[in-house]
């Protein structure tokens, strides 16, 4: 069957993301097709489309969707025809359908949209993994957040609380501050009007903060390690302002044994069981209102490039969503 699908056939900018019409193979052992309704648009789509995660060209982007199930491979248990489900860090869901490993689908609860689906299962996973995987959150514990206003940003801050966490947030405008504090930051800083460093470790007491989670990268990483107390952790999971250069670790130790990681979810989902476990935390926590994700906007897919001009103009707050024709 044909699909209309956006395709990367250079590295480059939003112009590189070419609606084209694909042929799309019957699923194979093991695999489902997928009818997408919509597409979660992440800031690692724009990563792979300007080749800093490099991907075999053409590709065709994104990593995350939710739709219905049209069609299965033979020895596929995980999803029926008809049901409705979910994926997250499979490559290719910027299209009108695709073809998914059915161990990577996940089945939607009764209740929960697919476009809520779409807009907070990898985003809801990363914020459960960070807080529930790379260490543990307890109660009483000191976070800075930055990017708080984002979709992830926003996410995080919820998980956070949730744990018992207090939490200082950074953002850039009045505006969403206004957003992160609504999901439960007990401070936020403005970029550009204040120390943000200063500002985390008068938080924790004038030691610093027990943690630092840093989707910004370069701009940010000096500070985020200037924010922490002796044995903190840098939780460094995105680039959103550039790669952060090469360091001497010997750093770590003169400011404290400082600890440094930069992890992906790829690699706490790696188990079926894994899987399950994190996206229904996500499911659930959405249904119970424990976690809340606001859709920032809705481009058609066809209208992909738009997308990646406004997330990468740093403008946009809550989740960019794709829409199928």
């Amino acid at each position: 069957m044909k699909t209309m699908a956006i395709q990367v056939r250079a590295v480059g900018g939003p112009d590189v993301l070419v609606p084209t019409e694909l042929e799309l193979a019957d699923p194979g052992p093991g695999q489902a097709r997928l009818r997408v309704e919509r597409i979660g648009v992440n800031f690692i789509d724009t990563y792979h489309r300007t080749g800093h995660y490099p991907l075999p060209l053409p590709f065709v982007p994104g990593v995350e969707a939710a739709g219905v199930v049209e069609a299965i491979g033979e020895g596929v248990r995980e999803v029926a025809v008809g049901e409705r489900a979910a994926f997250a860090m499979v490559p290719g869901s910027y299209a009108e359908a695709c073809l998914v490993p059915a161990a990577k689908l996940v089945r939607l609860p009764a209740g929960l949209s697919v476009e809520l689906a779409a807009a907070s299962l990898l985003q809801g996973m990363t914020a459960h993994y960070l807080t529930h995987g790379v260490r543990t959150t307890r109660p009483g514990d000191t976070a800075l957040v930055h990017a708080a206003a984002g979709g992830t940003g926003g996410l995080l801050v919820q998980t956070l609380k949730a744990a018992g966490a207090r939490v200082i947030a950074t953002c850039s405008s009045e505006a969403k501050a206004e957003l992160a504090r609504a999901a439960g930051a007990d401070e936020v800083v403005l970029y550009g009007r204040e120390d943000f460093r200063a500002r985390a470790r008068a938080f924790g007491d004038g030691r610093g903060v027990d943690v630092v989670y840093d989707s910004v990268g370069q701009s940010t990483f000096e500070g985020s390690l200037g924010s922490l107390r002796p044995r903190g952790l840098l939780c460094l999971f995105g680039q959103s302002s550039g790669a952060v250069a090469p360091f001497d670790l010997a750093r770590l130790s003169n400011a404290g044994s400082l600890f440094v990681t930069r992890p992906g979810l790829a690699h706490y989902v790696a188990t079926r069981a894994e899987l399950e476990e994190r996206a229904g935390w996500v499911f659930e926590s959405l249904a119970t209102g424990r976690l809340k994700q606001s859709i920032g906007g809705r481009h058609p897919l066809r209208e992909a490039a738009r997308a990646h001009r406004d997330l990468e103009g740093r403008g946009t707050t809550g989740k960019l969503v794709l829409v199928p024709s």
